[in-house]
């Protein structure tokens, strides 16, 4: 499957004054951790929710899930589908324009594109008893400014629901210091060791994966089993 077209290595680095992992990370995590979040759930997203589980049951209702978080185009979501066939693929954006980019997209019949909250999604699922087999943040916004820590996911109080979720979490990274901050509130969610490790592939999973090589950036990525 050919990626959407991205005009190749004109993609610039990320600027930000914080060279190193936030001071307050495990200070917000504890206190993530210690107050349920709250925040209502919205009826779109409720909605969002019972069309994958529906469209999930209707495929296979045993087959195990995968769920592309913040699938942009979906591209990685197809891909993802067709490398795991025994598989039902879950891509999730909030963004309508880019779900509808560059359509339609020839999706597997084990994938499904979704526009939802995340923050509702995931709290959704484990609210359904929904245990993942995979969980794959492929370049998230990276929140750069110091001041962005709790934009960013590691830093929000929606994280600890993925423990709930469980699976082999995998977040990539174009910045650095957003995997190290990842790996050290997975680390801390888990129980676990969590390694960054450098990342480099000659088969792009995104579309973002494909420019940022393209554009010479070094990538990042972590990796652990939740359970």
């Amino acid at each position: 499957m050919e990626a959407p077209r991205l005009m190749a290595g004109n993609s610039r680095s990320i600027a930000s004054a914080q060279s190193g992992p936030h001071r307050d990370l495990e200070k917000r995590l504890r206190r993530h951790l210690a107050q349920p979040f709250r925040k209502p759930l919205l009826d779109v997203n409720r909605a969002a929710a019972q069309a994958a589980l529906a469209a999930h049951a209707a495929w296979n209702r045993q087959a195990p899930l995968i769920l592309d978080a913040g699938c942009g185009v979906g591209w990685s979501t197809a891909r993802l589908a067709a490398a795991y066939p025994d598989h039902f693929v879950l891509g999730v954006d909030q963004s309508r324009h880019r779900l509808e980019r560059g359509k339609p997209l020839p999706l597997p019949p084990n994938a499904l594109l979704l526009r939802a909250d995340l923050v509702d999604f995931w709290r959704l699922l484990a609210a359904n008893g929904v245990r993942l087999a995979h969980h794959y943040l492929l370049y998230p916004n990276p929140w750069p400014k110091i001041g962005h820590l709790a934009r960013r996911w590691q830093g929000h109080a929606v994280f600890p629901v993925w423990r709930d979720l469980g699976g082999v979490v995998e977040c990539r990274s174009n910045w650095r210091v957003y995997i190290e901050e990842m790996a050290l509130a997975l680390g801390w969610l888990s129980g676990q060791p969590v390694a960054v490790e450098p990342w480099r592939t000659a088969d792009p999973l995104t579309p973002f994966e494909k420019k940022y090589l393209a554009s010479g950036h070094s990538l990042w990525r972590c990796r652990v089993h939740l359970g």
